[in-house]
C-alpha cells in the first residue's frame, strides 16, 4: 500500500531506538522525509547509520537534544520551523512501588511524557492549521487504560496524553490536520530489556515473558511482547493522508491487552 508520505517532512521525538526509530524507518520507506531526534550527538548518529542501512533511500536528519526541556525545544523550532508530522514519542518509565515515588519524580515524568508533546505540539500546529494539513500523533499506552500498580506515575502520565491529544483534535475540526493517540502493549524495546533485568531476578527473557504474560497481563491474546516494527506500522499510517478521517481518536495495537470492545 502506497501511503502516500512522499514530500512530506516528520519530526518523531525519542527516535534513536525502539518505536521511535521503528516509526522514523517506516516513515522514511514511505518517502517521507524524518527527523530523527535523541539526547545525544552520538545517540543520533548511530540511530541515522541504523535508519540509512534499513532505508538506503531515506531523507534524514538529526537532531540532538532533550526536548523535555523548552530551551531544547526553542532551538528545534529554529533549525525546523515546520513539520508535516509530529510524533510525540519521547518517553520514560521504570517500575516504583507508589509510596517511594516522590514529588520530583512525579514532576519529572510529567515533564518527559506529557509536557514534551504538548510543547511540540503547540511549536508546531500553527503552521500545520494554516496549510489545512497535518499529523500529530502521541504515544500514549495501554497502561493509560490500565493503570500498572508498579508505576502508578507512568500510567498517569499516559492517560493525561489521551486527554492532550484528544483535546487537539477537537482544535481541529473542519481542517486537514489530525491529533491521534496511539496505545502500544508491552512491547520488547531496548529499554524493556533492562525492565526484564530489573524484575526477573536473573532469569531468561523467553521465561519472564511467559511469566509476564501468564501472570502480569494475563489478559493479553498476543500472548507476545509486540516488536517496534508491529507498532509503527500503524503509527505510519495514521500519519498518512489515508487516515483522513481517523481523528481524535484512541488506536489501540496493544496486543488484546485491554478487555474491551471498543
Amino acid at each position: 500500500m502506497d501511503l502516500q508520505l512522499t514530500g512530506k517532512k516528520a519530526l518523531i521525538s525519542g527516535s534513536t531506538k525502539g518505536i521511535g526509530l521503528a516509526t522514523a524507518i517506516a516513515l522514511a520507506r514511505e518517502g517521507a522525509a524524518v527527523i530523527i531526534n535523541g539526547r545525544s550527538d552520538d545517540s543520533v548518529a548511530t540511530a541515522l547509520a541504523q535508519l540509512g542501512n534499513a532505508a538506503p533511500a531515506a531523507v534524514a536528519e538529526g537532531f540532538a537534544g532533550d526536548l523535555s526541556r523548552a530551551e531544547a525545544a526553542e532551538q528545534l523550532f529554529r533549525r525546523f520551523p515546520a513539520v508535516d508530522i509530529l510524533v510525540n514519542n519521547l518517553g520514560i518509565y521504570g517500575a516504583q512501588p507508589f509510596a517511594e515515588i516522590g514529588d520530583d519524580e512525579w514532576r519529572r515524568f510529567f515533564e518527559v511524557n506529557v509536557l514534551s508533546g504538548v510543547r511540540l505540539t503547540r511549536g508546531y500546529l500553527p503552521r500545520m492549521k494554516e496549510r489545512n494539513w497535518g499529523r500529530i500523533v502521541f504515544l500514549s499506552s495501554e497502561s493509560g487504560i490500565q493503570i500498572p500498580a508498579e508505576m502508578i506515575h507512568y500510567g498517569m502520565t499516559k492517560t493525561a496524553i489521551l486527554g492532550v491529544s484528544r483535546g487537539i483534535a477537537e482544535l481541529c475540526a473542519g481542517t486537514g490536520v489530525t491529533a491521534n493517540a496511539i496505545l502500544p502493549g508491552p512491547t520488547h524495546t531496548a529499554g524493556v530489556d533492562g525492565f526484564v533485568e530489573q524484575l526477573s531476578g536473573g532469569s531468561s527473557f523467553a521465561a519472564f515473558e511467559a511469566e509476564f504474560f501468564r501472570t502480569v497481563r494475563p489478559t493479553s491474546l498476543l500472548k507476545r511482547f509486540a516488536t517496534p516494527d508491529e507498532v509503527a506500522s500503524l503509527i505510519a499510517y495514521v500519519c498518512s493522508p489515508l487516515s483522513s478521517a481517523t481523528n481524535g481518536a484512541a488506536l489501540r495495537v496493544d496486543g488484546g491487552v485491554v478487555r474491551a470492545c471498543f
